[in-house]
């Protein structure tokens, strides 16, 4: 799985380290995605986009924002593991 983070302004080390170690939490469906973007904006609040293609064609886009960066990466990593799952158990069922 090939991860992109861009951001509309400097990262500080500790929140890139944040990412990382949420990206883990997805660690099982690597093998099904073929690349993640993520992109991360602030401006009155932290807004984070993540976009996964799968191997299979199919892409999900998911969204979190918040007042606090960690909240906000976690809204975002909850929302993508769900639509993880969901892509993952669709291509099981057929």
């Amino acid at each position: 799985m090939t991860k992109n983070v861009s951001a509309g302004f400097a990262l500080e080390q500790k929140q890139s380290e944040m990412i990382e170690k949420k990206l883990e939490r997805i660690k099982y469906a690597e093998d099904l995605i073929v690349d993640l973007t993520i992109r991360v904006k602030h401006e009155k609040e932290y807004d984070f986009e993540a976009t996964a293609n799968f191997r299979w064609g199919t892409q999900a886009h998911v969204s979190g924002k918040d007042f606090d960066f960690g909240a906000a990466l976690n809204k975002m990593m909850d929302t993508l593991d769900v639509k993880i799952k969901k892509e993952k158990d669709k291509v099981q069922e057929k």
